[in-house]
């Protein structure tokens, strides 16, 4: 594996340069351009394809808040994201990394853990991305979690009839919050890496 490239999206200054001294200070990281807004950021991702996007949850600079610029990257990237709290509240935390498809989080109380995060998360599935994506499948039936494995291309029995599977299919995508199988495999890409080996 080359370096890993990642961008900071951060609108408090001096925290962004604090992350990115931290960064800078690893051989095996690259840093791509430092946003301070979603909307930057967004373009800024798919013009530079970061590995990992440490995102700022309480970005106050412009009309995109964090979760938001997190999840538009997510769909249109390949990048992974490492949510950034001063929240310390695990439901807040939890929900907002479910909303935004994230691998990770880091409390930007314990700054100390976050070069390991970044490491962990860029190398592989980690136990925080298995929480985070056992966390944004609970949504789902019995019945449409099989119906999601298949979407995924798991060699799943379905007894349904097709129209059946087909309307679990539509079920599945509009609780996800997904536009397509297309995207839901994309997205799913970051905990479950066979789908990346399958492309």
């Amino acid at each position: 594996m080359g370096k890993i490239r990642i961008m900071i999206v951060e609108d408090d200054e001096d925290y962004r340069y604090l992350i990115a001294r931290a960064v800078e200070g690893q051989e095996d990281f690259e840093l791509c351009t430092p946003c301070a807004s979603g909307v930057q950021a967004c373009d800024c991702a798919v013009r530079e394809a970061p590995d990992i996007v440490l995102m700022d949850l309480n970005l106050t600079s412009g009309k995109m808040d964090g979760i938001e610029a997190a999840r538009r990257i997510r769909l249109e990237t390949n990048a992974r994201i490492i949510i950034l709290t001063s929240f310390d509240n695990p439901d807040i935390v939890i929900r907002a990394s479910t909303q935004s498809f994230a691998s990770g989080y880091v409390l930007k109380s314990q700054f100390s853990l976050l070069v390991p995060t970044i490491r962990e998360t860029a190398c592989g599935v980690t136990p925080q991305a298995h929480l985070i994506c056992s966390a944004i499948l609970s949504v789902l039936t019995p019945a449409e979690y099989s119906v999601f494995g298949y979407m995924l291309g798991q060699n799943v029995a379905l007894h349904s009839s097709s129209k059946t599977i087909a309307n679990q299919q539509t079920g599945v995508l509009r609780k996800l919050g997904l536009p397509s199988k297309q995207k839901l495999r994309h997205v799913f890409a970051a905990y479950f890496p066979q789908l990346s080996q399958k492309k």
